[in-house]
């Protein structure tokens, strides 16, 4: 055989074993230094247990401001590491030019974005939406959702660092094959159906939801509990009728059960609605008869109401002109704009939340509960004590600062651990077969304002939780409480992805337009200069040996 036939079968040969190893032991690197391409053991998980094939279409394909390019990268790069993990997902990315009437009438809402270009401001509209569909299901991903970000550029980074979140939770909630049940508890005067709708619509694409009047363990309190027990998480919106042992009885075992629960109490009788037609109004203490029940799982919920200097506005008349009412809006001190946890997922990167007559939180002492404080006021905060009257036209007055020095004040905590019944050492209302008399580890989240989740009524229609009908201010509330019930109800870890944080360098605007005709020069001018002077010391130096 050739010496020169051998070799280039021996090089075929290697190639082709490279190319068999290669194969066989397929692997990534992620070079960054922040890991932004490496997928959390969470998201491989959900990832990898699609059976079937799996679309996602992104309508990020087009003509759109230099900024979002980055979002567009970002979200192709992030897609194919989920596909490197599972060849069933199809990625397709898509113009949404020819189509946005039938992208509106799904739900995805365009964002109006401002773009600077050459010193200029203009703005431009996109779709950072994308698809996820499986098996004639389909969820909706929000590539560029809402958050305190005070800039484009924060806003694109935090929509860069939900990408993992956000695309995981979409294919668990396509793939999964049973919801989780959540309890709406009923009976106890709570919020109406259409008071909470913005809120519980929200959850009803990934939870199976009921409501769940506790009326019947005046008949059969046994029943009650074990059918309560059923639910994974109970919501108990804004009671307002004392419970009876029986009920709370009814709800601590169901709590000692495993079940999770969201707390939204007002301990303060105060209604806004009739302030504003009469201008005055008496706050005074409610009893739910709940402190017990509370005082056992390690917090209090007291009965002063909380005033902050940082606080939402309500429209109020200020005068006529003609036949018009003047309205002004004016900030309420009676609601607190308070900001969240920026360490914990729930509360991370959400805007302010709106609370309206708010009191405050005490923790208490006990070792087997970890509290992690979730909303609080600001330091420019006052506690005013009730039964007191609160008067509207205290509105126009100044504010004196030397009132406001209570400080921080806790609105919102988590608590996790293993619950002990308030019933351990008392006799009970009622005996049943399932009682416990304390939990495996669970989690429950206390919110002292019974209003965080109420949507304001237009027009008979229920209003987005998430916005004002008067003033048209954007606030965190609806975020806030989907990512408590996504909390509380995730054993998998993917609701800890939302605090995932990222090193993404932008571009300076300003700087960049200032001396870009510098730049303009360094890049087009300077290389021709190289090659010339290059050219004409080579010719110079090949003159010079072969002359």
């Amino acid at each position: 055989m050739p010496k020169n036939t051998a070799l280039y079968i021996k090089l075929i040969l290697g190639l082709l074993l490279i190319n068999f190893l290669g194969n066989q032991f397929y692997q990534r690197f992620d070079l960054t230094h922040d890991k932004r391409y490496t997928l959390k053991e969470a998201s491989i998980d959900v990832v990898a247990d699609v059976k079937f094939p799996l679309a996602i279409k992104v309508y990020l394909k087009g003509e759109f401001p230099a900024e979002f390019k980055r979002l567009q990268l970002e979200t192709k790069q992030f897609l194919e590491e989920l596909r490197a993990v599972n060849s069933k997902l199809k990625i397709q990315f898509i113009n949404p030019d020819t189509f946005r009437e039938s992208l509106i009438k799904k739900g995805m809402i365009p964002s109006k974005l401002t773009v600077e270009e050459n010193g200029k401001l203009s703005e431009a509209i996109i779709f950072p939406w994308a698809e996820v569909i499986y098996r004639n299901k389909v969820e909706l991903v929000n590539l560029l959702p809402n958050s305190n970000a005070s800039s484009q550029d924060e806003q694109l980074q935090f929509a860069i660092e939900s990408l993992e979140y956000s695309f995981a939770t979409a294919i668990k909630n396509s793939t999964r094959k049973s919801k989780q049940k959540i309890a709406v508890i009923a009976g106890n005067g709570q919020l109406q159906d259409i008071e909470l709708y913005s809120f519980l619509n929200e959850l009803t694409g990934k939870y199976s939801l009921a409501k769940f009047t506790l009326d019947s363990v005046l008949t059969n309190p046994q029943k009650t509990v074990k059918d309560l027990t059923n639910f994974d998480l109970a919501i108990i919106a804004k009671p307002t009728i004392k419970f009876s042992d029986n009920e709370k009885l009814t709800l601590d075992q169901f709590i000692t059960n495993g079940g999770k629960t969201l707390w939204m109490i007002d301990n303060v009788q105060a209604d806004q609605d009739s302030l504003l037609q009469t201008g005055k109004m008496l706050t005074y203490p409610r009893d739910l008869n709940l402190t017990d029940l509370l005082f056992a799982y390690g917090v209090r919920v007291n009965t002063s109401l909380v005033k902050d200097m940082y606080a939402a506005k309500i429209p109020l008349a200020t005068g006529n002109v003609g036949n018009q009412t003047q309205f002004q809006n004016l900030p309420w001190l009676f609601h607190p704009l308070v900001n969240g946890n920026a360490n914990h997922p729930i509360t991370k990167n959400i805007l302010p939340v709106r609370l309206q007559f708010t009191t405050q939180i005490d923790t208490l002492k006990n070792n087997t509960i970890k509290k992690t404080p979730l909303l609080a006021t600001s330091l420019l905060s006052a506690k005013m004590g009730t039964p007191n009257i609160v008067d509207l036209k205290s509105i126009a007055d100044t504010p004196d600062q030397q009132q406001f020095r209570s400080g921080n004040q806790l609105t919102a905590v988590l608590l996790e651990g293993e619950f002990k019944s308030a019933y351990k050492d008392r006799i009970k209302p009622f005996n049943t077969s399932i009682y416990k008399a304390q939990s495996a580890p669970n989690k429950m989240v206390v919110i002292a304002d019974g209003d965080i989740g109420r949507n304001q009524i237009l027009k008979g229609q229920p209003f987005d939780l998430a916005r004002d009908k008067w003033t048209q201010e954007n606030f965190g509330n609806k975020d806030f409480l989907v990512n408590t019930v996504d909390y509380l109800l995730d054993d998998s870890g993917l609701i800890n992805l939302r605090n995932k944080s990222l090193k993404i360098n932008f571009l300076d605007k300003q700087k960049a337009y200032q001396e870009r005709t510098f730049w303009q020069l360094f890049n087009i001018a300077l290389p021709l200069i190289l090659l010339a002077i290059f050219g004409v010391v080579f010719n110079y130096l090949r003159k010079r040996k072969y002359s």
